[in-house]
């Protein structure tokens, strides 16, 4: 695993539609949007945010985070530069080579393929640049869309662990594991 490629400086990462990039202090109110939403954190493990000044100080720990190098979040930007979702990649497990992925959008964005996207550059980046060999996500069994993004990009549905882990505000819960591998990326671009 080419771990300097993720944290020697964060990566932007593009497609014609989005832009992977850093979230700033000046991004707040977009983070704010999403994080205040109680829905886009229906089937996740992060509680929603409805003050701002916590929202702010999260955006502080994003970098703190990476300069520690255990987790990387880009905004993910539209064509006009606004903030519309946040992807990441976590876990890096170095002795495996595998790392663990996560992603939600701001309700409005929904539906429009940008989700799928997101993935589908983030995956590029850590088989063809950090030349991970495992890329994983967890999610819960009620969150349809978001195994539907994942099978787009290849992921296969590896199983169910019940009770699994405790998600905050969500108690213990069973998840679903989706994984790929390099071997699985080459094969789909082929």
């Amino acid at each position: 695993m080419n771990i300097d490629a993720v944290f020697s400086r964060l990566p932007v990462l593009n497609s014609n539609s989005i832009t992977l990039g850093k979230i700033s202090e000046c991004h707040l109110d977009d983070v704010f949007d999403i994080y205040n939403n109680d829905r886009v954190f229906e089937f996740c493990g992060i509680i929603p945010k409805h003050n701002k000044e916590t929202v702010r100080k999260m955006i502080g720990h994003f970098e703190r985070d990476f300069y520690k190098k255990s987790k990387v979040k880009w905004g993910i930007f539209d064509n006009n530069n606004k903030l519309i979702g946040i992807i990441e990649a976590q876990d890096f497990n170095q002795k495996v080579n595998m790392v663990t992925i996560g992603y939600f959008l701001t309700e409005a964005f929904w539906g429009k393929g940008i989700a799928t996207e997101s993935v589908r550059i983030l995956l590029e980046f850590l088989f063809q640049e950090v030349k991970v060999n495992r890329v994983q996500a967890e999610v819960m069994p009620l969150n349809v869309n978001s195994k539907k993004v994942l099978l787009k990009n290849g992921f296969i549905k590896e199983g169910t662990i019940r009770q699994a882990t405790l998600w905050a505000g969500k108690g213990i819960v069973d998840l679903e594991i989706y994984g790929i591998l390099q071997e699985d990326y080459e094969k789909i671009q082929r």
